[in-house]
């Protein structure tokens, strides 16, 4: 079954294993087992959604790329209502937002394999909350941090059951190194570990990763330092490594580092964004390619850029935002919390 080098095989390609009498995909890293919650089954390739952010108005616009291509975000459809500053994270089938600015307690989720309105969860999280940041397995979202109520800076750690809607969140735990402001989004993940990294004292940046273990409850525990001491950077990861883009310092910044997620350490240089910018309007991945959307050069821009999670190197384009955003939210159903 193995594939000539002279050959290399295009990511979301499908073949029949007859060793395992079974479908397979290939996810840019492996093949895997073609079911029915792939993300090449139910969109066609992994579906990045980025959502809200500041326009400068708090935007309710939701929209979707195909992470396997390049080309401009398409609408998706709307939030309840306009939110930015939001924590996201999603399973194969469901994307969720959770909070935001203006301080909120709304929990809402989207169907990736569908367009349309984002719905009204069915229940809250345990207080008002904004700036917290979203990490999550197939199964849980854990949202770390961030002002609730504004303008009290939390360490808490809640979760949420992704499929369990009318399900209020729930207590998981405490940050381990201070309480922090993350400016909202998606942190890094594996399907084991959620990773938090830098994030706001309300002074300056911070350099501080932690990580839990997403199927237990707890208190986080020190995984290392970030080379830059920054806030509202933004994650994106695959099951192997974890990458953050869009460091305030409160210079703005081009920097990009990594981590291996599955040991401890401090980050390393990645490379830089095509742009020196910060406040970035979200992100998303797929097993392969890391996506950051929008933020501030100073100005407000639109870019989506693209990276190689498991290479080094700088960030290109990959296309454009519908909106011009910052501090807006992002995820997909083929990060790497689902393996």
């Amino acid at each position: 079954m193995e594939q000539s080098p002279l050959q290399p095989t295009p990511v979301g390609a499908i073949r029949f294993n007859t060793d395992a009498s079974k479908m397979e995909y290939y996810d840019g890293n492996q093949w895997q087992n073609l079911t029915s919650d792939s993300p090449e089954a139910q969109t066609g390739g992994t579906r990045g959604i980025f959502v809200g952010g500041q326009t400068p108005s708090n935007s309710d616009v939701i929209e979707y790329v195909n992470i396997a291509t390049t080309g401009n975000a398409t609408d998706f459809g709307n939030q309840t209502t306009g939110l930015s500053n939001i924590a996201t994270a999603g399973s194969r089938t469901r994307g969720i937002i959770a909070g935001g600015e203006p301080a909120t307690d709304l929990i809402q989720y989207i169907t990736f394999s569908s367009t349309g309105n984002a719905t009204d969860f069915g229940a809250d999280l345990t207080a008002s909350t904004r700036g917290a940041a979203g990490a999550s397995s197939e199964t849980r979202m854990l949202i770390a941090g961030g002002y609730a109520p504004a303008p009290t800076r939390v360490n808490t750690i809640g979760y949420i059951t992704i499929a369990s809607t009318g399900t209020a969140a729930q207590d998981f735990g405490d940050l381990a190194n201070e309480v922090r402001l993350f400016n909202a989004g998606q942190q890094v993940q594996s399907s084991t570990r959620g990773v938090f990294g830098g994030g706001s004292n309300d002074t300056s940046g911070t350099n501080h990763i932690e990580y839990v273990t997403i199927s237990t409850i707890g208190n986080s525990s020190d995984f290392g330092d970030l080379v830059t001491a920054g806030m509202t950077q933004k994650g994106v990861s695959n099951s192997t490594r974890g990458v953050w883009g869009g460091f305030l310092t409160p210079s703005v910044l081009s920097t990009i580092e990594y981590i291996t997620i599955a040991t401890l350490g401090n980050s390393a240089d990645f490379g830089d964004l095509s742009q020196t910018r910060a406040n970035l309007g979200g992100s998303a991945s797929s097993p392969t390619r890391g996506l950051f959307r929008g933020g501030q050069t100073p100005t407000k821009v639109n870019t989506i850029d693209s990276i190689t999670i498991l290479t080094t190197g700088n960030a290109t384009d990959f296309g454009d935002s519908t909106e011009t955003a910052t501090e807006g939210g992002g995820t997909s159903n083929g990060h790497g919390g689902l393996g």
